[in-house]
């Protein structure tokens, strides 16, 4: 005699039938802060908008088939008020759900950012590899994306460390707003 209840059931195996349902995954969520001074003029700033657009190409489909929905936020930090509110400590910068995925703080004279503002302004430099760069290579940013998603989970983002606006930044926004 056939139970009509589980007609053409599996019942033998989890989720069917109404024995153990199948519990959906949670959608994971990578939040992607793309922060910067200037894209229309400074070489580091496109060099590396250019190469988080080609990392994140080459990484989607691995997101996507875990699960992990990106949302990627390109800001133009281009007021004091805006690096407060960001914590914004060098151009440009590339956070990871909060975290820099590059740790330390290396700068160097860029000419582009100088030529924007009228004043001597330091940028970024990418150090990777025992390298240094003025734009972060593509398997750099990568390997700082599939860390936060893969890698070891970190105390506190630096997004909400205690902030003091870098000399550097604070000159390069008074001489922008002397040119205005």
């Amino acid at each position: 005699m056939v139970d009509q209840n589980n007609a053409g059931c599996c019942s033998a195996f989890p989720g069917c039938c109404g024995s153990i349902p199948i519990k959906l995954a949670e959608e994971k969520r990578l939040v992607i802060d793309f922060l910067y001074l200037d894209l229309s003029v400074c070489t580091r700033c496109q060099g590396t908008d250019s190469s988080l657009d080609e990392a994140l190409a080459e990484v989607s489909k691995v997101l996507e088939a875990t699960g992990t929905k990106v949302i990627l936020n390109k800001v133009n930090i281009n007021t004091e008020e805006l690096a407060v509110a960001y914590k914004f400590v060098s151009s440009p910068t590339i956070r990871v759900n909060g975290h820099d995925i590059q740790m330390d703080v290396h700068e160097s004279l860029c000419e582009s950012c100088g030529d924007l503002c009228g004043d001597q302004v330091d940028c970024r430099v990418w150090v990777y590899q025992g390298q240094e760069y003025t734009v972060p290579p593509k398997a750099m940013v990568i390997e700082g994306i599939l860390k936060e998603v893969y890698g070891e989970k970190k105390d506190v983002p630096e997004s909400e460390q205690e902030y003091i606006m870098p000399e550097n930044l604070r000159n390069f926004y008074a001489a922008m707003e002397n040119n205005q």
